[in-house]
């Protein structure tokens, strides 16, 4: 997947989530061994970055059994609609 691709596919993917009421999501970047890692190393950045940003609680690397270096843990907040009344 290209950089653009990915970064697009991220925003959407979280945003989605974070609608659904999803507390916990595994994103997928790959190990990057042609590439060195770009995306795995770009995952981080996007994450911390609007529109994503203010969605994410945090974030953590998975174990091994959920993609280990491959893959990262991201906590999303909990959604609040209103007059700050969590759904």
């Amino acid at each position: 997947m290209t950089q653009a691709r990915a970064h697009a596919a991220l925003t959407e993917f979280i945003q989605r989530q974070s609608s659904l009421g999803a507390r916990c999501v595994l994103v997928i970047t790959g190990v990057g061994l042609r590439t060195g890692g770009v995306l795995r190393s770009l995952t981080p950045r996007w994450l911390d970055e609007p529109p994503i940003a203010p969605l994410v609680l945090a974030t953590s690397p998975a174990s091994l059994r959920h993609g280990g270096d491959g893959a990262i843990y991201v906590m999303l907040r909990r959604r609040r609609d209103g007059e700050g009344n969590a759904t």
